[in-house]
């Protein structure tokens, strides 16, 4: 298996998601897979099981509408969002093994920073440790997968506040700055990549970075 990864840097939620849903539309079964490791402008987006959204801003930030499941969360500097775009059905990748695999990869990453981690499962969410750390949103087209995930790493965590995440009405948020504040964004992706790569055993991939 092999796959490209993109090093984004600070994009805009809009600009991403157009790009990512343009990708899938247009990829054919050869298609090389992609990995695209980005952080975004302040923004609120909620999934297709969010059904009460109906104002387009919250306290001065805009909120969207996007195709991933899931229902409303934020994103914004200092959180990396990880968008995996794999031909699940030419790499004979079952839905069920690639969510578990997603989330072992982000336990690992935890966990080599000392983190202790572990995953409940709340109404088809997934919370790491006795905070979320983390938001896992996904969607499956014509047997590909699109959107991902978003660790906190450092970032102001106060827009939290403005909602329910992922519609957990008194869940607590949390970052690994709050762990160790010594850790920076870009070693995250690093061990992220090596955690990826092992976990889905990608033999080979091409590293490309707009930073």
């Amino acid at each position: 298996m092999h796959i490209i990864i993109r090093d984004l840097g600070l994009c805009s939620w809009l600009s991403i998601s157009k790009a990512m849903n343009d990708f899938t539309k247009i990829r054919n079964y050869w298609t090389c897979d992609e990995l695209w490791l980005t952080e975004h402008y302040p923004v609120f987006t909620y999934g297709l099981s969010e059904k009460n959204i109906t104002y387009h801003y919250i306290n001065n930030i805009p909120i969207f509408l996007s195709n991933r499941g899931g229902k409303i969360t934020y994103h914004g500097p200092g959180q990396l969002v990880v968008y995996i775009l794999l031909n699940l059905k030419r790499n004979k990748i079952k839905f069920r093994y690639f969510i578990n695999t997603i989330e072992n990869i982000v336990i690992q990453v935890l966990r080599y920073f000392y983190i202790s981690a572990h995953i409940k499962k709340i109404n088809r969410e997934y919370i790491l440790i006795t905070k979320k750390i983390c938001s896992l949103g996904l969607r499956i087209i014509k047997g590909c997968s699109l959107h991902g995930f978003s660790l906190n790493v450092n970032m102001n965590l106060i827009p939290f506040q403005y909602i329910h995440p992922c519609g957990e009405k008194n869940i607590k948020m949390t970052q690994i700055y709050h762990y160790n504040k010594n850790i920076k964004i870009h070693i995250i992706k690093k061990i992220l990549i090596q955690k990826f790569c092992k976990n889905f055993k990608i033999l080979k991939y091409c590293k490309y970075s707009s930073q």
